[in-house]
């Protein structure tokens, strides 16, 4: 796993988190969501490449997975949970991030009102709601392998809710754990809601492909 050597574990705001700050003024700012089991390190490996006007923040999701598997999850596991995460599992995570964004913001004096946002898989599930609960917070989103957790009905996607919000979607027509037609059918219902969707697919599994890794950095560069 790649971890850029300038970047810093904290232990703040109630989270565990990495971050990188190389400019005294950011131009603009990050938010890493790992995936199911990931932490705060997980996420790194997709930064080699990431604009450097970036300050970037990937907190450790708030719950332990199973210890079988190790890692966190963005959603607290029960004997009734193992099924996908639904909206009322993932909703008080989001909303919790949020403020994470802000005091870590207000902490390095860092004037940003909307921030971007990459999460993979889990992690995708909750950017997606990022953008469903504050629009107008997230000025791009990038979803690998990701979903819009069950529960999400038209209600939480009027028409328009996303107007103006970049999104790029990355997903494997072999993925096995959360399959390609999902994954197409949650990136036309964000663009349904007014999203400029950029989507991204290769012939591999639960991750993402060399090409794909390509077209986020362009994505993020724009």
């Amino acid at each position: 796993m790649q971890i850029e050597t300038n970047t810093t574990l904290l232990d703040q705001f109630g989270w565990v988190f990495r971050s990188r700050s190389l400019r005294e003024n950011p131009q603009r700012v990050l938010l890493l969501l790992h995936g199911w089991t990931g932490d705060e390190n997980s996420m790194w490996t997709f930064t080699a490449n990431f604009p450097a006007e970036y300050a970037i923040l990937a907190p450790r999701a708030p719950f332990l997975a199973p210890k079988e598997k190790g890692g966190y999850s963005w959603r607290e596991i029960k004997p009734s949970t193992w099924g996908a995460p639904t909206f009322d599992e993932l909703r008080a995570p989001a909303d919790a991030l949020v403020s994470l964004v802000d005091q870590w913001l207000v902490a390095l004096n860092i004037p940003a009102a909307r921030f971007d946002v990459v999460g993979f898989s889990q992690g995708g599930a909750v950017a997606t709601l990022l953008a469903i609960l504050h629009p107008q917070r997230i000025r791009k989103m990038a979803v690998l392998a990701g979903f819009i957790p069950k529960g999400v009905d038209d209600v939480h996607l009027p028409p328009h809710l996303l107007d103006g919000i970049d999104c790029f979607w990355a997903h494997g027509t072999q993925d096995d754990m959360i399959t390609f037609a999902r994954g197409r059918e949650s990136a036309r219902r964000l663009e349904a809601a007014g999203a400029n969707v950029d989507f991204c697919e290769a012939e591999v599994g639960h991750r993402v492909s060399r090409e794909c890794r390509r077209a986020l950095d362009a994505f993020l560069r724009a």
